[in-house]
């Protein structure tokens, strides 16, 4: 994603750019573009987040937004490429890549609202007024008298279900933008969902990726944060961003009343009802849906312990036993080692071809989340926003050298599991685990010690055979394979993220919001349509003030502030006109 092209093609594009704009003209502007040049928008002229592909589309865009978001202001950044603007509502920053003196991608992205700027440095508050005052109220005071109005006497004006890093993140940056923002989550303390995995587990992505908003991890914090640490750190947060927060709180269901464009949500709050009024709910509950655990013959004869990756409690107890894990992506991966550990004869049934890479590498192919960024003055900001720059649809072509490289590094690797029987693949495409993660959110493992394992033969492998049935004590293959088992681990991923709302909202909610996460690639596993985003997150949804929050630490870092500001402006009663309405999709 390194910017190659002079600063002064960059500084004559965008003079071009904005005098353009400034007259008016639509068709002009798009002639800027390559034929096959993308425009990607985050909230800035759409308030949605779009790619606009080919010059068609971009024209069509600005016809029907330029009189409203009136741009100006464009001034070139300190980076290559880099740029910053005004609208009539808001500051924005962006980005340009140039091909043959026409942009091949442009990327705007809202940054703040004007009017409605987040206090911070010169404009923070005092935190105190001075002088002798008979009955002071102070911050103990006004934390508790919150405490014990919010949800009740005063209700919030968005409600996040959800208290894991994705709904506290978003909780961070709505608060700092003024928003009354209450989160609910059924876990007894923050940080739970991570404590509550099986004890070896550790994030798969390093350190300088997975920042919260606004409060970075320490410079000493560990490259692969423990889960222990990383719910912790997640309890100090929800203390420190001084959150309204509701933990053993159950949502029990929710109704939108068109009329008085408000939900009304019923909660159980250590064993009392109550009922809130939000006018926006927002489903952090992750990007998937419900656990998928196939129905197999003879599940019901099994007299050993069967149950889903999610509910793996660790492999303690195991010891000596006959283990059989169905699947062969992350959780499989990290479940199958940490039995192996606990002195488990384990077996790993693999149904269909995995994408491996391993952490090492993947960190090293990273370079814009990394100590030596850090050092060259790459922060995270700046990080987040070059990844966000280079719309999906243009991902393949710019993911497949690096592809190549990472398969010729770890040559020997990829043959030792070869070797094993293990079927690997790098995508429909050979694009690796970046497109793969966002057309499905799952298929891959991030190599942290499994694969070894496998490769020595300590992992039993089982490859391309699905499960006939079951008996009382053994996994039978449709290839007439007995697998002894005293534990079968059901790795076998979710659903769609939408589930959540069918079970918390109504199933008719949750068919005309159709599924969650996916780019819809066309292919014939992924039939589409294409619409170059991912689907329903982030963004306005086919339900009146309903969202969807999730994805990676990163992902969820970078996509709430942009989800923040559309509510903000909703809250402000700012014009907000949303373009270009994605399409429901019923199909993964």
């Amino acid at each position: 994603m390194k910017e190659t092209t002079p600063s002064s093609s960059i500084s004559d594009w965008l003079a071009r750019f904005a005098a353009v704009l400034q007259r008016g003209d639509a068709v002009g502007t798009a002639a800027l573009f390559t034929d096959d040049g993308y425009w990607r928008d985050l909230v800035s002229f759409t308030w949605n987040i779009v790619t606009l592909e080919g010059r068609g589309a971009i024209a069509d865009m600005l016809a029907a937004r330029l009189g409203e978001v009136q741009p100006n202001s464009f001034s070139v950044g300190e980076r290559d490429g880099w740029f910053t603007f005004d609208t009539a509502l808001g500051r924005g920053t962006g980005h340009v890549r140039l091909k043959n003196g026409k942009a091949f991608t442009l990327f705007t992205a809202l940054m703040e609202l004007k009017g409605f700027e987040e206090k911070s440095g010169p404009s923070r508050e005092s935190g105190v007024q001075h002088g002798a005052i008979r009955n002071r109220v102070t911050w103990t005071d006004r934390r508790q008298a919150d405490a014990a109005e919010f949800g009740y006497t005063r209700q919030p004006f968005v409600l996040v279900i959800g208290g894991g890093q994705g709904g506290i993140g978003l909780g961070a940056r709505l608060r700092r933008l003024g928003v009354p923002a209450l989160i609910v989550d059924r876990n007894p303390r923050p940080g739970d969902a991570w404590r509550n995995r099986y004890k070896s587990l550790c994030l798969h992505d390093p350190v300088w990726y997975d920042h919260l908003p606004y409060l970075p991890f320490p410079d000493h914090w560990p490259v692969y944060t423990p889960k222990d640490k990383m719910g912790d750190w997640l309890e100090s947060y929800v203390k420190v961003m001084e959150l309204d927060y509701w933990s053993s709180t159950a949502c029990r269901g929710a109704s939108w009343d068109a009329g008085r464009q408000e939900w009304t949500v019923t909660v159980e709050r250590e064993g009392e009802s109550v009922t809130l009024k939000p006018k926006h709910i927002v489903l952090a509950t992750g990007m998937s849906g419900f656990p998928e655990i196939p129905s197999l013959p003879g599940a019901e004869k099994f007299r050993g312990n069967q149950h889903h990756s999610s509910a793996h409690p660790g492999g303690e107890g195991w010891a000596g036993k006959r283990c059989v894990v169905v699947g062969s992506n992350n959780s499989a991966h990290d479940i199958a080692a940490d039995l192996w550990e606990h002195g488990a004869d384990v077996t790993m049934l693999q149904r269909s071809p995995t994408l491996v890479m391993r952490a090492e590498t993947l960190a090293r192919n990273r370079p814009l989340y990394s100590e030596e960024a850090l050092a060259s003055g790459i922060t995270t900001d700046i990080a987040d926003l070059t990844v966000a720059s280079m719309p999906y649809g243009a991902l393949p072509v710019a993911s497949r050298p690096t592809v190549e490289r990472i398969k010729r590094e770890d040559a020997e690797f990829y043959d030792r599991l070869r070797a094993a029987g293990f079927k690997l693949t790098f995508g429909e495409d050979e694009t690796g685990i970046g497109p793969m993660y966002l057309r499905r959110g799952s298929g891959y493992y991030i190599d942290v010690g499994a694969s070894d394992l496998i490769a020595d033969g300590s992992i039993k492998l089982k490859s391309g055979v699905e499960v006939s049935h079951l008996t009382e004590d053994a996994v039978v293959l449709v290839d007439g394979s007995v697998l002894k088992a005293d534990l079968v681990v059901y790795a076998t991923g979710y659903g769609s993220m939408n589930q959540w709302a069918g079970e918390l909202i109504s199933p008719e909610v949750a068919r005309k919001v159709g599924r969650c996460w996916g780019l819809g690639s066309g292919t014939a596993k992924d039939p589409g349509p294409w619409e170059g985003e991912l689907r329903n997150m982030w963004k306005p949804t086919a339900q009146e003030n309903l969202w969807f929050h999730g994805g990676n630490l990163m992902q969820s870092r970078l996509y709430s502030r942009f989800l923040a500001l559309q509510l903000k402006a909703r809250l402000e009663g700012l014009p907000v006109e949303v373009y270009g309405q994605a399409p429901v999709h019923h199909r993964a």
